[in-house]
């Protein structure tokens, strides 16, 4: 009965501590009640103040993305998760990788590991999708190219001084194809290099200007 009545007023699949309590009304030990649908798994806790319903209760998939702006921000989804996701490499990757303007952090929780790299307030909001999920609600997600910026400028493994060396990069290390780089926004990353001042960035972007002018020619 409690959990019909739980589900009957909480459509969503993650929900907060504050939607949690309002679908208990009437009871005068809410937290008590809330402890025993914990360990009875109708709902797990993923971090202090965020749940999702157990596997049993669940009406349709969760959404990483969403969750991950849920437990940790202002973030936006970026780095591999984000490339994969708009599918500019081959690769599934499991850990939901964001960017923040606020501390780098990694959170392993029932439901996944998230982790979030810090990056300058100058740059973050640059490159942001707003992608709506369909039930009134919407998450932060980089756009390709901010995505991309984000995983060269994170890169530590030494510096790419040539156009040469940068497409043997994305190709050997990301196996980016060339076809998909031609479909970036050449301004959009000449504008994150530019709130970067990353070398790296002007060089993809100098990539992406010769890819498509070589198209176009």
């Amino acid at each position: 009965m409690i959990v019909a009545s739980l589900r009957h007023r909480i459509p969503h699949e993650e929900f907060d501590y504050q939607v949690l309590l309002d679908a208990l009304p009437g009871y005068s030990r809410p937290r008590a009640k809330i402890t025993a649908l914990l360990r009875n798994g109708v709902i797990v806790r993923v971090k202090k103040g965020l749940y999702v319903f157990g596997k049993e209760e669940r009406r349709k998939p969760l959404c990483p993305e969403l969750l991950a702006n849920l437990i940790y921000g202002p973030s936006c989804v970026s780095l591999e998760y984000a490339l994969a996701w708009h599918a500019l490499i081959p690769e599934r990757v499991e850990t939901v990788t964001s960017v923040t303007c606020g501390r780098s952090k990694a959170f392993d929780t029932p439901v996944g590991r998230f982790v979030y790299r810090s990056v300058s307030m100058r740059v973050f909001p640059v490159g942001v999708d707003r992608v709506e999920t369909g039930d009134g609600r919407a998450f932060l997600i980089a756009t390709p190219e901010k995505a991309l910026a984000d995983v060269l400028v994170a890169d530590r493994r030494g510096p790419i001084l040539s156009r040469r060396a940068m497409a043997a990069y994305l190709r050997e290390s990301w196996r980016i194809e060339e076809g998909r780089l031609k479909e970036l926004n050449r301004d959009l990353l000449e504008e994150l290099a530019k709130c970067y001042r990353s070398r790296k960035v002007r060089l993809l972007a100098s990539i992406v200007e010769r890819l498509k002018r070589e198209g176009n020619g």
